[in-house]
C-alpha cells in the first residue's frame, strides 16, 4: 500500500519537477518506507512506499521494466500475483513484488491485464516510447485516484491534498457538490467538492496519447440471476469467502483484524484463525458507556477463536476529543470516519501494518435494513394511483402533525412523482432534504445521486439494491474514509468481502431454489 502522484506535461517548455516533489512530500504518511520520483521531458511520477510484500529495495517505485521503456507508480495489492506471474515466463523478474508482475502483465496484455488481476489497486504506467499514459482503478473502488486537467498538464494523486500542494490549481468550491455533500455526507464520484478535481470511477481506466484523454469502463455491476440449490450456493459462498481471506493473508509484515463484534467482522476473524498458522491479533473499539458498547460481543468472539484481543476503550469525551485529530488527517470531507481513525492508530501502535476488515459484508449480503425497505417498495406501486397532489398534501400534513426525521422522509417519499426504487432509494441515504438545504444555502443546486450506469431493469431487486449501496454509500463514504483514515497511520486495510469473484457469484446466485 502506498501513495502515488503524477504529472503529464502537454507543454514541454514547462517543467514540473518541483511540483512532483511537493506532491510526494504531501503523501509521506501513506508511504514512510521510501519516497522516489521519476522524470523526463514529459512525465513526472512520484511514489511513497509502505512495504508489505518484498520489503527489499527492489520493490521501490516508480518501477521500470528491464528495458526502461515502461515506468509504473502503483498503490494497492494484487493478491493473485503469483498465479499471474506463472503466465509471464518470457520475462526476467528482478524482484518478488506484485508491482513487477502488474507491469509485465500490462506489457504482455495491455489494458486486458486488468481482467487478470484480483485485488485493490490504482496505478499509472508511462510508455516512454509511445509517450502515452495508462491509469486505472480497481473494480470496486477500494483504492482512490483523483485527477485534474488543464491545457498544460494532467495531474493525478492518491489524495486531493497533494494536487493542492503542487500549486498547479487554484481550489474553487463546487457549489453544486456542496448541496450534495450536505444531503449525503459525501460527494459521489466522479465529482468532488472542488470544481477542478475529479475522481476516476471504479472499474475504469484512463489513457493519454498525443495529449488526447479517453476514459473507458472495463468492469460492470452485472447480474445474470442464475439459479442453483440453496445447499450448493451456501457451500460455494463459503469456499469463495475462505479463498478470499486466505489470499489477503499474504504479507511480509505483521497483520491483524478489526472486530466490531458484528457478524461480518466476526466471520472474517473466524476464517482467519482457520486458514492462518499464527494466532490472530484483533482490535476493537469499545465505550465505557454501556449503552454504546459492543464489547461483550467482541470479547465472545475473541474467546471462541482464541485471538490476541486488543480493546481500545473510549468514553464519549475521549471520542469527541479525538475528532480534531481525525479531521486534521482527513484528506476529503466526510460525515463519517473518526472511528476508523482511532482504531487504525491503535492497530498501528501495536506493531501491525496490515489488517483485515468486514467492510462490504452488509452490501454484498443484504445486511442493512434498507434492503428490506426497498424490497417492499414494488409492493407499494398501487399508491401511485393516488394523484400526486393528494399524496403531497398527506405528506405535508403528517410532517406538520408529527415533526421529525421519519415524518420528513415519508413526506419526501409521498412527494415523488413516481414511487419506485429509483426515486425512493436516495431518500434513505439523505441527511438533509431540499427544503432544508434551501434554508441553509443561498445558492442551492439540485444534486444527483446516480452518476454511473445502473441497470434498473434487473429482475432481482436484491441485486439492484446491492448495486446501489455499493455505488453510493460504500464507495463514496465507507471505502474512502477507510482508506484515508487507515493510511493516515500507514496502515493497510484489506476487505475480503469485496473480492470481485465473491461479489459476482453472490449477485448471480441470489434467486435460489
Amino acid at each position: 500500500m502506498c501513495g502515488i502522484n503524477g504529472i503529464i506535461s502537454f507543454n514541454r517548455d514547462i517543467e514540473y519537477y518541483q511540483q512532483i516533489l511537493k506532491m510526494n512530500q504531501a503523501l509521506v504518511h501513506r508511504g514512510p518506507n521510501n519516497q522516489s520520483v521519476y522524470s523526463d521531458s514529459t512525465a513526472y511520477l512520484g511514489h511513497t512506499r509502505l512495504s508489505i510484500i518484498d520489503l527489499s529495495e527492489e520493490g521501490n517505485q516508480p518501477f521500470k521494466d528491464i528495458s526502461s521503456r515502461y515506468v509504473m507508480t502503483y498503490n494497492g495489492e494484487v493478491y493473485n500475483y503469483s498465479q499471474v506471474r506463472s503466465e509471464l515466463n518470457e520475462f526476467s523478474f528482478q524482484s518478488k513484488t506484485d508491482t513487477e508482475v502488474i507491469l509485465y502483465a500490462y506489457i504482455k496484455w495491455g489494458k486486458d491485464c486488468l481482467h487478470k488481476l484480483n485485488g485493490m489497486f490504482a496505478f499509472a504506467i508511462w510508455d516512454t516510447v509511445d509517450q502515452s499514459l495508462f491509469v486505472c482503478r480497481d473494480r470496486l473502488g477500494i483504492k482512490p485516484l483523483y485527477y485534474t486537467i488543464s491545457e498544460d498538464f494532467f495531474c493525478f494523486s492518491s489524495e486531493v491534498r497533494p494536487i493542492l500542494k503542487s500549486g498547479l490549481i487554484v481550489p474553487k468550491l463546487n457549489h453544486k457538490a456542496l448541496s450534495e455533500f450536505l444531503a449525503y455526507q459525501t460527494v459521489h464520484a466522479p465529482d468532488t467538492i472542488l470544481q477542478n478535481v475529479k475522481m476516476l470511477l471504479p472499474g475504469h481506466y484512463l489513457e493519454i496519447k498525443s495529449n488526447q484523454i479517453t476514459t473507458n469502463k472495463y468492469w460492470n455491476f452485472n447480474s445474470t440471476q442464475e439459479n442453483d440449490s440453496y445447499t450448493s450456493v451456501c457451500n460455494n459462498v463459503k469456499q469463495l469467502l475462505y479463498e478470499s481471506v486466505e489470499r489477503r493473508l499474504v504479507a511480509d509484515v505483521p497483520f491483524g483484524a478489526f472486530l466490531s463484534g458484528g457478524i461480518d467482522s466476526s466471520a472474517i476473524v473466524g476464517i482467519m484463525t482457520e486458514v492462518s498458522d499464527r494466532k490472530i491479533d484483533k482490535f476493537s473499539v469499545t465505550f465505557k458507556e454501556k449503552q454504546y458498547t459492543e464489547a461483550q460481543f467482541s470479547q465472545l468472539i475473541a474467546k471462541k477463536f482464541n485471538t490476541n484481543h486488543h480493546e481500545i476503550e473510549l468514553s464519549i469525551d475521549d471520542f469527541v476529543g479525538d475528532i480534531e485529530h481525525a479531521l486534521d488527517a482527513m484528506d476529503y470531507p466526510s460525515g463519517d470516519g473518526p472511528n476508523s481513525y482511532t482504531v487504525s492508530r491503535a492497530t498501528k501502535n501495536a506493531g501491525i501494518t496490515m489488517a483485515l476488515s468486514g467492510l462490504g459484508g452488509d452490501e454484498v449480503f443484504a445486511g442493512y435494513d434498507v434492503f428490506k425497505r426497498m424490497y417492499k417498495v414494488d409492493n407499494y406501486s398501487l399508491i401511485n394511483i393516488i394523484p400526486h397532489a393528494v399524496r403531497k398534501t398527506l405528506g405535508d400534513s403528517l410532517n406538520n402533525l408529527k415533526p421529525g426525521i421519519p415524518s420528513l422522509k415519508i413526506k419526501e417519499l409521498l412527494n415523488q412523482e413516481i414511487i419506485d426504487i429509483k426515486n425512493t432509494y436516495p431518500i434513505t441515504r439523505q441527511v438533509y432534504f431540499p427544503d432544508e438545504l434551501k434554508k441553509i444555502l443561498s445558492n442551492y443546486s439540485k444534486h444527483e445521486l446516480y452518476k454511473t450506469e445502473i441497470n434498473w431493469q434487473q429482475k432481482n431487486r436484491l441485486s439492484l439494491i446491492s448495486t446501489l449501496e455499493m455505488q453510493t454509500y460504500m464507495q463514496n463514504v465507507l471505502l474512502r474514509d477507510t482508506d484515508q483514515m487507515s493510511m493516515a497511520h500507514a496502515l493497510e486495510v484489506r476487505v475480503p468481502f469485496l473480492d470481485h469473484t465473491l461479489v459476482e457469484y453472490v449477485w448471480n446466485k441470489i434467486n435460489i431454489k
